[in-house]
């Protein structure tokens, strides 16, 4: 089944006394993921943001791979934020930054990156497990967002749970998305034809559709 995210730390998972949390996906899907990443990434320079960044885990791997890329986090939730700059930290990793207070709600995302303050040559953004228990205006805010902070070419990297044609791809994710939606009814997994045109919308285009395991995907869009 498709993980399900909790506000990690309050999930009786471990915490480090210096506040990094630990994510039982991250253990499961980094390697996968990165495999994906890497195609598109390797060799490359400029800046990604990850939105949605939970611990902090994801983006300590990706910048070990990367060492000419700086890597922006990002989160809402405030103990998250403090485990991702904890993660950070403890990486001794010069390519990553403090993470941003990034609500994906707000189309401007944040207000260093409406300023003009931070990243300034976005290469990618990175979303992993977020779309899917969230209210639709994350998605289309995501979206609108990283239409607007991409640079030519940059790409969007999108994991989780989807629907294709209205149809879910594996019975867990039919099971996955009755519970999301009994939680919530503005959550569930998404469709992949849906998400398509709020990339339409942002200037964005779909160019690769990868499986992953525990029935996601890794959708990549490119500006």
């Amino acid at each position: 089944m498709a993980e399900y995210v909790v506000e990690f730390g309050r999930d009786g998972g471990r915490v480090e006394p210096d506040g990094r949390l630990d994510a039982p996906a991250f253990q499961r899907n980094h390697e996968p993921i990165w495999a994906v990443l890497a195609k598109h990434l390797t060799g490359q320079a400029g800046d990604v943001i990850e939105v949605g960044s939970g611990t902090g885990q994801h983006v300590v791997h990706f910048a070990r791979h990367t060492p000419d890329i700086v890597w922006w986090p990002s989160d809402l939730n405030q103990r998250h934020l403090r485990s991702i700059e904890a993660w950070r930290a403890h990486s001794g990793l010069q390519n990553i930054r403090s993470p941003l207070r990034i609500d994906l709600s707000d189309p401007d995302w944040c207000p260093e990156l409406k300023a003009g303050q931070g990243p300034k040559d976005v290469a990618a953004v990175f979303c992993a497990n977020v779309i899917h228990i969230a209210p639709w205006h994350v998605a289309e805010g995501l979206f609108t967002g990283a239409g607007r902070y991409l640079r030519s070419g940059g790409k969007l990297f999108l994991y989780g749970p989807f629907k294709r044609a209205g149809k879910h791809t594996a019975l867990s994710n039919a099971v996955f998305d009755t519970s999301l939606r009994d939680g919530n009814p503005e959550w569930g997994v998404r469709d992949i034809g849906d998400v398509e045109k709020l990339a339409h919308n942002a200037g964005l285009a779909l160019i690769e559709e990868n499986e992953m395991p525990a029935n996601n995907l890794t959708l990549v869009f490119s500006r």
